[in-house]
């Protein structure tokens, strides 16, 4: 059969990801991506520790990102990313440009990370405040905090699960409670840290509920890798992606404040869409969701 007419595969652009060795949410990156754009992976090497600044320091030392960007290079990707939030927050604003610098010298090509995306994707959206979920220890969501504040970003309220592995088992329930939790007083935005925790289906209906836009580590490193190369992400009424959502509780509730034209609400776009099977904590076990170190008017546990 002759299929010279089909004029080979049609060209992609290339984005590199290096991600910690125990990441498992590859197919969730994917969902971002638009079908003219290829994701290429590559992960750092395996150490025995658990999730904790330890980690996140190993995993985002200049060596390691080094030999993962020159792997990535041999498909010539137009840009690299390190997706590991804690990791390139673990440094500091400082230790963030410093990583993106290493991966640049590394490849020559454009890099960014998943911290620097979310101070990119903070100043998008306009927000000054923004409140914080994470599946994180103390010690680590502590880190994050203080790496927001360096950026000039207030944290307004907070909540995390304190976990040290497995947390891509975290269901989605468990995030729910937590950003309702966590969202408290004056409050621009909504960010879920951490690439391995999942967030895709549920970003919208939470934007729906709070009325505000919520971003996730996943989305925020997606939607930078993206606009380095001059494409857009894709997905469904997220505020970050659609700036017509930008617009608060008048563009989430029915009419558009320009034009005063009836638009879709994120409610009727996702009627009928289940929210996937969730999955099961890390052991069988539930670790409280809300530890007694942070009070701020989370509910007690």
């Amino acid at each position: 059969m002759d299929v010279s007419f089909l004029g080979g595969p049609q060209p992609q652009l290339g984005v590199g990801v290096v991600a910690p060795f125990d990441f498992a949410l590859d197919r969730e990156l994917w969902r971002w991506v638009p079908d003219d754009v290829s994701l290429h992976l590559t992960r750092t090497p395996f150490v025995p520790v658990e999730v904790s600044l330890d980690l996140a320091r190993l995993v985002s030392e200049h060596e390691t990102l080094d030999a993962a960007v020159q792997a990535l290079c041999a498909v010539s990707p137009q840009v690299i990313s390190y997706a590991c939030t804690s990791g390139s927050f673990v440094g500091g604003v400082a230790g963030e440009r410093a990583m993106c610098a290493a991966m640049v010298q590394a490849g020559e090509v454009p890099a960014l990370t998943t911290s620097g995306a979310l101070i990119e994707a903070v100043r998008e959206i306009g927000a000054r405040r923004v409140a914080v979920v994470t599946p994180y220890t103390k010690s680590v969501t502590d880190s994050l905090e203080d790496y927001l504040g360096e950026a000039g970003i207030t944290v307004t309220g907070r909540a995390y699960l304190g976990l040290t592995r497995h947390i891509w088992k975290v269901p989605y329930r468990d995030v729910v409670d937590m950003a309702r939790a966590a969202v408290v007083g004056d409050t621009d935005a909504l960010f879920i840290s951490c690439t391995n925790l999942p967030t895709y289906d549920v970003i919208p209906q939470l934007e729906a509920e709070l009325r505000m836009p919520v971003l996730s580590a996943n989305q925020v490193t997606m939607w930078a890798a993206l606009r380095a190369i001059g494409v857009e992400a894709v997905g469904p009424y997220q505020a970050l992606l659609d700036p017509v959502a930008r617009r608060g509780p008048a563009a989430m509730t029915g009419s558009d404040p320009v034009d005063g034209g009836p638009r879709v609400t994120p409610e009727a776009a996702f009627a009928g869409s289940p929210v996937p099977p969730e999955a099961e904590v890390a052991d069988g076990l539930d670790p409280p969701p809300y530890p007694p170190e942070d009070t701020g008017g989370l509910p007690p546990v």
